[in-house]
């Protein structure tokens, strides 16, 4: 198995993207190598520098870099020698089994829309997010951004990929699916939840258990939290702001310490053919280093595989 990192992604690479590199490689199993992705003279002089034996990992030389302001598509069809691109062709070749990076989202999600290209009768790939739990684990949330506006097939889809996620890499075996909502009852809501409400009712494959409210985000009332990419990305932000407030007051509190994005490490593009993860762009080296993991995990799951298995049922 093949895990690739863009080393150049992020605000503070490629120091951190190859520290979090070292840390995750001693992590890794055996039959796992870690590939980085970038400039390989920088990479090469960052690996003595932090003193890492590159006993399991590898360099693809990439010399371009899609900066973080840089407009997305324009950048990734005019840039085809930078990190990004070519972690996705290695991807869509199959000669990795996962690709992750903390640099411009944009263009890390338009890579996985026109490079490895969403699986067949995917409306539209999606990022996941994830809440800690209040009694342990983790719950999925989706969309978390990439999709701000959404029809209600949509939303039933990511109910769909977040119920398969939620089994195949957390192992609940009967995942339950909520809505978000501003009330519990069937008929509260946009004329968008009040359509999807519907489409999960007649799912008979998925344990759909009706509208949930903000309150229910952190207890055990849904496994798979759905909603479009605004209201996500919104619920998101909020949640990792709970971590930034304790950490101010000096709080140390085992709970809230799950809401760090260090401790995840990234969140998942779900509905594209391959395993992509995408990072924050000030992630740290432990940051870099969970990201990693998270993306061994899916490969080793091979989730986007079991997401085109199903549609095909």
């Amino acid at each position: 198995m093949k895990i690739a990192l863009d080393a150049m992604g992020g605000d503070f690479a490629p120091d951190s993207t190859v520290q979090g590199a070292i840390l995750a490689s001693r992590e890794l199993p055996k039959d796992c190598r870690l590939v980085l992705i970038g400039d390989s003279g920088l990479i090469e002089s960052k690996l003595n520098e932090f003193g890492s034996s590159h006993d399991n990992l590898e360099i693809v030389n990439a010399p371009d870099v899609i900066e973080m302001g840089e407009h997305p598509t324009k950048a990734f069809s005019t840039k085809p020698n930078a990190s990004i691109p070519v972690g996705y062709s290695l991807l869509k070749s199959g000669e990795i089994d996962a690709f992750s990076g903390a640099g411009n989202t944009g263009a890390m999600h338009v890579g996985a829309m026109f490079t490895i290209k969403a699986i067949e009768g995917i409306i539209r790939p999606g990022i996941a997010g994830f809440v800690p739990k209040e009694a342990g684990g983790f719950g999925v949330i989706m969309d978390v951004g990439a999709n701000a506006d959404c029809k209600p097939d949509v939303l039933h889809q990511f109910g769909q990929i977040g119920s398969l996620y939620s089994k195949h890499v957390f192992g609940i075996s009967d995942p339950k699916v909520g809505l978000m909502n501003l009330g519990e009852e069937e008929q509260k809501g946009t004329l968008l939840t009040q359509a999807a409400h519907q489409l999960f009712k007649i799912d008979t494959k998925l344990n759909f258990v009706g509208n949930i409210e903000g309150r229910d985000l952190f207890n055990e009332k849904a496994d798979v939290i759905v909603c479009d990419g605004f209201t996500g990305n919104v619920i998101l932000k909020m949640a990792e702001s709970f971590f930034d407030m304790i950490q101010d007051r000096k709080i140390n509190e085992p709970y809230f310490n799950r809401f760090n994005y260090e401790e995840i490490g990234g969140s998942p593009i779900l509905g594209s053919n391959g395993n992509v993860v995408i990072g924050h762009g000030v992630s740290s080296a432990r940051a870099i280093k969970n990201m990693i993991l998270l993306s061994m995990k899916m490969a080793e799951s091979n989730i986007h595989l079991k997401i085109k298995k199903e549609l095909k049922a």
